[in-house]
């Protein structure tokens, strides 16, 4: 690890003007390539106390060696030379998107004699013209063969095309009238060209244009008497109209706009793009990414931009590109798109109305997409079985832990403490037996005595369901243990299927045999008796010592700890002065930090619904019958419940639906309330009134 002062440049040394900037490891590897305004003032964000960094930005400059720059004129020179550098050096500290999948388009080879029209991936190629890209190829050729009816382009290979042009005879298409056949000369390469940039001008949207004229040729035919030329154009006009519905109208204006959306978490982010040719979504993509650095949702976008546009020239960059949020340099990154399309290009947020709400629909997508992201990589076998293995290397366990368990604990300014256990089996999770705690012992904010307190609890109940069913008695008869230190029988003898009773392999099968775990008499597993053979508590080294302590006081010592900080994500042992650090690439960090996360939101949820309920609780909860709509009526007539409390019976009894019976109910479960003095402001001595909003009526019982 590396000092960044070792390497820091001297007072005075940088200039303050714009530029581009890398750093460099000890091997001379570019690690991280940025831009700036002004070097001088970037460059020396980087070089101030480690504490006050990012956590991504002080691991990158521990792991650099060196920094060096290069000055040029302008913010759009800057925008420029850093994508190169980026494309060029792939640093990895540097965020770069990678397609989730390698998307195809419809591509119209102009730089060919006879320009052909076919589907196309991968790198694009100079002098051919894309439409897409979509999400399948077979929606290509849907809409090519709908197409070729009225655009009869060449769609045969260089192969097919040589034969047709030796023999002399055309392929099918060019007998059924869906190519006009240049391979035998029907027509010029002249005609054949027009055929394919009217072509491109259609699927680039200017569609009403070639509509009405063969609407106009079609009445044309029809007044002549020719009848079977009038129903060939009428069916083209159909197949256009049809091509022309297999993407939907979204923007009234015929609007030629790309719009980028994201849904990102602490780890990973997702975009997606949709492409809006004459009003109509004409394709899809999207990209996953890590966020190896510290960047916001302004900064991915504009690596997003980088990347979706930087090889790109004229039309294939729109008029509009709208984006939930201006990159830093929103002008600059105009400028340059600009420059690329060859025309001024508007780069903003949408605001208000149809492109509001398109932008909505892109966000949706975006978040499935990374939700879709995160199922994939913690569904697959091979990869749960890696996570696992590389868990279990690392914090030197004899077996694989196919049963984690994780705590959290959660508050509010340490008020409604409480804790969340989650449970991972075979790298999954298994919800049924997800735990709530409350904290009882001790009020106020204190992680550690909270984690100390959960942990034993929740491994005092494992103890007694051993000694309620026996399992004490046979261990102490000399009957083998299963893993975790449970008793391979009940206390009838009847065998328990542990994890081994299916193969020690992280397999689904594996999970089925832990899933199990001991049964009650009537078939059902019974609460908090099987082990886990991994606790993972979510902080550092203190959390990790009080959940050691609480199982060392109950004689627990074969249930391996660890915790997980979420600062640098770093892994804490309890006997290790220093943190396991797992690579950012590792499979069993990504599973680690799947459990924290999951038991981070399993508390945050309880306790937020403990402290609504707290909130919301009134006096008028006890009253029973009294439901919602009334408790509302009674808040509404009298304005508070400190007034209703000062009402009289005959008074309640006035409020629409109230008879005597139940104003009687009312008046007793407020007066059984009453505080017994008034509540004083001890910094201030002033005496406080009721709070109104405190009072309001909760949720019926």
């Amino acid at each position: 690890m590396a000092d960044p002062s070792s390497y820091r440049p001297k007072p005075g040394q940088i200039p303050d003007s714009p530029g581009v900037y890398r750093f460099r490891d000890e091997h001379r590897r570019v690690i991280y390539v940025g831009k700036a305004k002004s070097l001088r003032q970037r460059l020396a964000s980087y070089f101030q106390d480690l504490a006050g960094l990012h956590p991504r930005t002080r691991t990158m400059v521990t792991t650099a060696a060196s920094v060096e720059w290069t000055v040029v004129s302008t913010e759009v020179e800057a925008l420029q030379l850093e994508y190169s550098w980026i494309k060029e050096y792939d640093p990895r500290f540097n965020v770069k998107y990678r397609d989730d999948k390698s998307y195809p388009y419809l591509a119209v080879t102009l730089n060919e004699e006879f320009p052909r029209v076919q589907v196309m991936r991968g790198q694009k190629k100079k002098g051919v013209r894309y439409f897409g890209p979509y999400s399948h190829a077979w929606a290509i050729r849907d809409t090519v063969d709908l197409l070729l009816r009225v655009f009869p382009v060449r769609t045969c290979s260089a192969g097919v095309f040589r034969n047709a042009a030796r023999t002399g005879r055309p392929c099918l298409l060019g007998y059924i009238g869906k190519c006009s056949a240049p391979c035998v000369g029907r027509v010029t390469p002249e005609e054949h060209r027009e055929l394919a940039d009217e072509f491109c001008d259609f699927m680039a949207g200017r569609t009403g244009t070639y509509i009405r004229r063969l609407e106009k040729d079609m009445a044309i035919a029809a007044e002549d008497m020719e009848y079977e030329r009038a129903a060939r154009l009428r069916d083209d006009i159909g197949a256009l109209k049809r091509a022309m519905e297999k993407s939907a109208v979204v923007l009234a204006d015929a609007t030629d706009a790309d719009l980028i959306a994201l849904a990102e978490d602490e780890l990973e982010a997702a975009v997606q793009i949709f492409h809006v040719r004459g009003g109509r979504v004409r394709g899809q993509r999207g990209w996953v990414t890590d966020k190896v650095e510290a960047v916001d949702t302004a900064g991915l976008v504009e690596h997003a931009l980088q990347q979706l546009y930087g090889e790109e020239s004229g039309d294939a960059v729109p008029k509009e590109v709208l984006v939930p949020a201006l990159p830093e340099d929103a002008d600059a990154v105009s400028q340059w798109l600009g420059d690329r399309r060859g025309s001024q290009v508007s780069l903003r947020v949408p605001q208000r109305g149809d492109k509001k709400s398109l932008m909505e629909t892109v966000g949706r997508n975006a978040q499935q997409a990374l939700v879709l992201h995160k199922t994939k990589r913690a569904s697959d076998l091979t990869t749960r079985s890696r996570a696992l293995e590389e868990i279990a290397e690392a914090l030197g366990l004899e077996t694989a832990p196919l049963r984690i368990e994780c705590f959290d604990i959660s508050h509010l300014q340490g008020e409604d403490v409480v804790a969340s256990m989650v449970v991972f089996e075979d790298g999954l999770p298994r919800k049924s037996e997800y735990r709530r705690f409350a904290i009882r012992t001790f009020e106020g904010q204190d992680d550690v005595r909270s984690m100390h307190e959960v942990v034993s609890r929740r491994f005092r109940r494992y103890l007694a369901e051993k000694e309620r069913t026996g399992e004490w008695d046979l261990a102490a008869d000399g009957a083998e243990p299963g893993p975790g230190g449970v008793g391979t029988g009940t206390g009838t003898g009847a065998a328990e299927p542990g994890p081994d009773a299916a193969g020690t392999g992280a397999g689904t099968g594996g999970a089925e045999a832990v899933g199990m775990g001991p049964l009650e008499d009537d078939g059902r597993p019974r609460k908090f008796a099987y082990p886990p053979q991994l606790v993972v508590v979510d902080g550092g080294r203190p959390q990790v010592a009080a959940a050691r302590r609480a199982l060392d006081e109950l004689g627990i010592d074969d249930v391996a700890v660890c915790g997980l900080a979420k600062r640098l994500e770093e892994v804490w042992l309890p006997d290790d002065e220093d943190p396991v650090v797992l690579p950012r690439s590792s499979e069993g960090l990504y599973l680690l930090q799947r459990v924290r996360d999951t038991a981070h939101d399993f508390a945050i949820r309880y306790q937020r619904a403990k402290r609504h309920k707290r909130i919301r609780t009134g006096p008028l909860d006890a009253v029973p019958g009294l439901g919602e709509a009334r408790k509302q009526a009674l808040i509404k007539h009298f304005g508070s419940v400190k007034r209703l409390r000062q009402a009289t019976i005959e008074q309640i009894c006035e409020v629409p639906g109230f008879g005597r019976k139940t104003a009687e109910a009312v008046a007793v479960a407020l007066a059984r309330s009453a505080p017994a003095a008034p509540a004083v402001n001890t910094a201030t001595g002033e005496i406080l009134e009721e709070e109104d909003v405190a009072a309001s009526p909760g949720p019926s019982s």
